[in-house]
């Protein structure tokens, strides 16, 4: 016997409760906090192992290269196996990882789990997004502005607070406490799982050889090779290796003729290159990356070499950015524009650039905040509305490989920033440098801008009708006989 109090079906409860979005978010956030976490331990790593600089700092770039190649890679895998078993499957590698690091014996071991690391948070995005978007699609809610918001808002959150984290992790327990830390979020996250998410339906019932055909082995190849070769050739443009260049495009050319003839490719190239609204929003993404890491990390350099100020008093100075750029991702969530925050971003950034253009080493600290805070306007701006501009442009049986590969657009723009810094300011950070890498920011800031502004396919809220199609569908951009590893959905255009 009730005592008479309503009780909520599943159908009527909130949609995006606690429990189903904190496992979510946390294992959104363990790639990005791993990123930033490891800068705090590469001193004492080399002085353990007897490395370099430049060979410790391999344990950044092997996470960046295998996390830009494997974001599409486990959105794939989740259309095949489902969302929830792969999320879970890269908790699992993230806590192996966890542990290869904390023990490892010789600097190999911590590169092979600094590998894994990439491997596993690779999943826990692309597979957030195709269960979030399942469940919207499911209840009728239309865009989740503030799920979205929150995805955004942690992403920034973990960044911020990694070089902190790291820091007390290291000072109190040493450099392997950076990898153990692992396991512990990784069994949390977990268990939440398990809690909160509801499990994946049957998937179809393959024969070995059919699975090798729908995971597409051949697709995935030839996008690490492609993406690997452009990541490695962009990352030293100051000594340019032009036959990586020749090999990336050579690699992405056989991508495209294989995806188009593949039953069920890693990258659906009919689709995308039908979709014109979100090539845009992937440009966007690598541009917006490019400026803000740019201004970002070419402002740090340049007040430690030429302002000759301290990294503590950099850090504060930077510091105000990130909790404006929370602030505003809230904001721009809770009210649902897309637009207008977009254009916002790159005015933001040409801002930050005739800001830049007039500051030199003489310059006072609240001048040097007041620049940070500009390029906090930008990413505070562009988080939430490019992501938002994602979800109502792909379809929604891709939104996993969708949201892997508009991952990957962003460790492209962090990658070509460090090579773009290098290039500007050459031996040392002077005054000189630094307004050179202002009229950089101007140009990316402006290019931004216009794409934003003359894009007419961007929805001004993120449940509005865009002015034009954002495309076709995915099933309507392929011969008869191909099909979708996730099944039909809506088309790219938004969520009624």
């Amino acid at each position: 016997m009730t005592n008479g109090a309503a009780v909520p079906s599943a159908a009527h409860r909130e949609p995006f409760e606690w429990r189903f979005l904190a496992p979510l978010l946390l294992g959104s956030t363990l790639n990005p906090i791993n990123s930033s976490m490891i800068a705090t331990g590469l001193v004492g790593i080399g002085v353990d192992f007897h490395t370099g600089p430049g060979t410790t700092a391999s344990l950044i770039s092997v996470l960046y290269l295998c996390s830009a190649v494997m974001q599409p890679t486990m959105g794939k895998l989740s259309t095949l196996f489902g969302p929830r078993r792969v999320f879970l499957a890269g908790i699992v590698i993230l806590l192996a990882a966890g542990v290869v690091g904390a023990a490892a014996p010789a600097f190999g071991f911590l590169l092979l789990s600094r590998a894994l690391i990439g491997i596993g948070t690779s999943a826990a995005y692309p597979t957030a997004m195709a269960l979030v978007r399942k469940r919207a699609d499911s209840r009728g809610t239309g865009v989740p502005g503030r799920v979205l918001g929150n995805f955004s808002i942690a992403s920034q959150i973990t960044m911020v607070f990694g070089l902190p984290l790291g820091g007390n992790l290291v000072g109190t327990f040493g450099w392997r406490a950076l990898f153990l830390v692992n396991v512990p979020l990784a069994l949390v996250t977990f268990v939440l799982t398990l809690v909160g998410v509801a499990k994946d339906g049957p998937g179809p019932r393959r024969d070995l050889g059919g699975l090798v055909s729908a995971v597409d082995l051949p697709g995935i190849a030839l996008f690490a090779g492609a993406t690997t070769s452009l990541l490695v050739f962009l990352a030293d443009l100051g000594k340019p290796q032009w036959w990586l260049a020749a090999v990336a495009a050579v690699l992405g050319a056989a991508l495209v003729l294989w995806e188009r003839t593949a039953g069920q490719p890693l990258i659906d190239v009919r689709m995308l290159a039908a979709n014109r609204p979100l090539q845009r929003t992937y440009l966007r993404q690598l541009l917006v990356g490019l400026g803000i890491y740019t201004a970002l990390y070419g402002t740090s350099q340049w007040m430690e070499q030429g302002a000759g100020l301290g990294p503590s008093t950099v850090g504060l100075i930077l510091l105000p950015l990130s909790g404006l750029s929370i602030v505003i991702a809230r904001v721009v969530s809770i009210k649902g524009w897309v637009r207008t925050p977009l254009v916002l971003a790159g005015l933001a950034l040409v801002l930050t650039a005739v800001v830049t253009l007039l500051i030199t080493h003489h310059s006072s600290v609240p001048v040097l905040i007041g620049m940070s805070l500009l390029f906090g306007f930008s990413n505070g701006f562009s988080g939430f509305a490019n992501q938002a501009a994602l979800y109502v442009q792909a379809p929604a049986g891709e939104i996993a490989v969708a949201s892997g590969l508009y991952r990957t657009f962003a460790y492209i723009g962090a990658i070509f920033s460090a090579s773009l810094i290098g290039i500007t300011f050459g031996p040392a950070a002077t005054d000189a440098g630094f307004h050179t890498l202002g009229w950089v920011i101007g140009g990316i800031g402006a290019a931004v801008l216009l794409l934003a502004a003359t894009d007419r396919a961007i929805p001004k809220m993120a449940n509005a009708e865009t002015p034009s199609s954002p495309g076709p569908s995915a099933a309507t951009n392929r011969p008869p006989g191909r099909t979708s590893g996730a099944g039909p959905g809506p088309s790219a255009g938004p969520i009624p």
